[in-house]
């Protein structure tokens, strides 16, 4: 007989045969940090008993053996006044081997969605009387608009077609917060699906589906904050739990967002050697925004609850990845142990984590190799590429000359050298937290597809932002958050314009879908652009040429700023070995012969390879 006596125990369930024999169980239920807990279970040990500085919670660390057998076992409670209550746990089999998590890297394509944006595959799931924002409108784009896990997994065809090969969804777990709930970054409960987007068996749905077309699926996770309406945050366990409780606790009852203090955003205090104390604590400690709590990492108890929280997704959903929300803003000692402990049950995994820096120094301090000054490693293997992004929008908008247009590109490729491992960096042309592209490139078709394309064929792991390949913007108001995350249309019963079927599409849309599409299919099986050797020329006359090589498959990128036509001399690029061969424009198919010239009638990218 199951008991389900305690009002809440996370992890609800827990495998056996992990690396770390050790469990540590979250209990919450009225007055537990009073009774002594038992199991009689053989292999499972209970170790230790911690009580909160609350008289609700009750920690419990257990060992488990790896030899113990999978199933159920009753922990049961006991109090000094002889009540007794009990709570069914669950140890599973693992359902693949750790070194079967085969996480991302340099030779998928991740398409980003927003999952409110997406997709509504469910209208019944809109609302939810249980939590307090309760209204759809589309019109308002601060507002949830009703999109799901069901509509991303009826639109996995659109994917795969499109030649995706792995799906980074916006976070998917409860945020019950009274407004702005929709993207996901304030959540109030790390165990739980939001029931606006689906269920688990949902969600294992899409993992599932994904996983049979070869599609890996990728989980946003948060460790620096939650959301103000998070469950313990009615009573916390320790009074250290978050980051300036004490100001919290002092102002709950008459909530006044000025009595917090929020982060400073001061992100390079991380590496500064010249930062003061208080810079760094203001930058680490304060809350992202008044309406999500910094959680205080250096308390063992939340180390233990986050880092487990994100073995039990791996597990249960079988992730291809994790990307990690704010990754600077939490303690950084914590989240190299965080990521050290992921990766050392997980050796074939991936992590990006998310540094909105400019500066590529910046970057490369975060990136599992780097030789850091103050000894640090990070253990993450994937940081974000947001310096070349920046670099790549500057050298298009920009006109040429010795240090402005495309010697951006050139000489933002080129501090490369300062990176661990270049290829395993994440690019992108927008993500849901900036303008898009088409945007950010003034609305310039030939500019979009050109800096798509050769973000595409970078040493990098590539991610495009769903609707970034049929033109979407935020040009009525850029950088407006609610704008960039527009609804991807045909995602909504009637939508008069369906991208997932062209219908409704004008000629710069179709044009632009098509493009991304082919040279997708084409990257899917380029092992130059997975691995290959780069090497590109320093631009000159308005041009620049990168060179993609492994074995017999060369891809060449040429791109051109010049209006009028323009014959540039290959000669100058004998060292790559092409003289004589015949070359396929990847994305038209027309062949070329590499000889003495190449005429450029127009401006903007051709991509060409010898795999005829």
């Amino acid at each position: 007989m199951k008991h389900n006596d305690i009002e809440r125990i996370e992890p609800s369930n827990w495998w056996v045969g992990f690396k770390n024999s050790e469990l540590q169980l979250l209990v919450k239920h009225p007055m537990i940090g009073t009774a002594v807990p038992e199991i009689n279970y053989l292999g499972v040990t209970i170790k230790k008993v911690h009580k909160g500085d609350s008289d609700n919670y009750l920690f419990i660390d257990l060992y488990i053996d790896k030899t113990t057998r999978v199933g159920e076992f009753n922990i049961v409670f006991k109090f000094d006044n002889g009540d007794v209550i009990e709570q069914t746990y669950e140890l599973k089999s693992r359902i693949k081997p750790a070194e079967d998590y085969i996480g991302f890297d340099s030779s998928d394509v991740i398409y980003l969605i927003t999952p409110d944006r997406f997709s509504n595959g469910n209208p019944f799931n809109d609302i939810h009387e249980n939590l307090l924002e309760k209204t759809i409108d589309r019109a308002d784009n601060y507002a949830r608009h009703g999109g799901d896990i069901q509509g991303i997994i009826n639109h996995l065809d659109y994917i795969e077609s499109m030649g995706f090969t792995a799906i980074w969804s916006c976070p998917v777990l409860t945020n019950n917060m009274p407004s702005g709930s929709y993207h996901g970054y304030a959540m109030t409960d790390f165990y739980e699906m939001d029931p606006r987007f689906g269920t688990l068996n949902d969600y294992l749905e899409l993992a599932q589906k994904t996983k049979e077309k070869g599609i890996k699926l990728i989980m946003d996770q948060v460790a620096n904050h939650c959301g103000l309406e998070h469950w313990w945050m009615k009573e916390l366990p320790f009074h250290d739990w978050v980051n300036y409780q004490e100001d919290y606790e002092e102002n709950r009852d008459s909530w006044d967002k000025k009595a917090i203090i929020t982060s400073n955003h001061r992100r390079t205090s991380n590496q500064d050697i010249y930062s003061s104390k208080k810079d760094k604590e203001e930058m680490n400690d304060g809350w992202f925004m008044s309406g999500m709590p910094d959680l205080n990492q250096r308390n063992p108890f939340m180390a233990k609850y986050l880092i487990q929280n994100s073995i039990w997704w791996i597990e249960t959903a079988g992730l291809g990845g994790i990307r990690q929300d704010t990754y600077p803003y939490s303690d950084k000692e914590f989240m190299s142990e965080w990521a050290g402990a992921i990766m050392e049950q997980y050796p074939n995994f991936s992590i990006v984590g998310e540094e909105w820096s400019y500066n590529p120094l910046i970057i490369g301090y975060w990136q599992q190799g780097a030789i850091n000054r103050d000894g640090y490693k990070s253990n993450l293997k994937s940081p974000m590429d947001f310096p070349m992004q920046r670099q790549i929008v500057n050298a298009l908008n920009e006109p040429e000359g010795w240090d402005t247009g495309l010697v951006k590109m050139y000489e933002g490729l080129a501090n490369d050298f300062h990176y661990a491992t270049p290829k395993d960096i994440m690019i992108f042309p927008d993500n849901h937290d900036m303008s898009r592209i088409y945007t950010q490139l003034k609305e310039d078709l030939v500019n979009t597809k050109t800096a798509v394309g050769y973000i595409l064929a970078l040493p990098r792991i590539p991610q495009i932002y769903y609707g970034t390949e049929i033109l979407m913007n935020d040009s009525a108001s850029p950088g407006d958050h609610g704008l960039i995350r527009t609804d991807f249309p045909g995602g909504w019963e009637g939508d008069p314009v369906n991208a997932f079927t062209g219908e409704g599409l004008n000629d710069a849309q179709i044009d632009m879908q098509g493009f991304v599409k082919q040279i997708l299919l084409y990257r899917k099986n380029s092992k130059a652009i997975h691995k290959g050797k780069t090497i590109h020329f320093a631009p000159f006359n308005s041009t620049y040429l990168l060179f993609r090589i492994f074995e017999d498959e060369t891809v060449v990128v040429i791109i051109n700023k010049n209006v009028e036509p323009i014959t540039i001399n290959l000669k100058h690029f004998d060292e790559i070995g092409l003289h004589g061969k015949s070359l396929k424009n990847i994305v038209t198919s027309d062949i070329f012969l590499w000889e003495e010239d190449m005429l450029l009638n127009s401006r903007g990218i051709i991509m060409l390879t010898t795999c005829l």
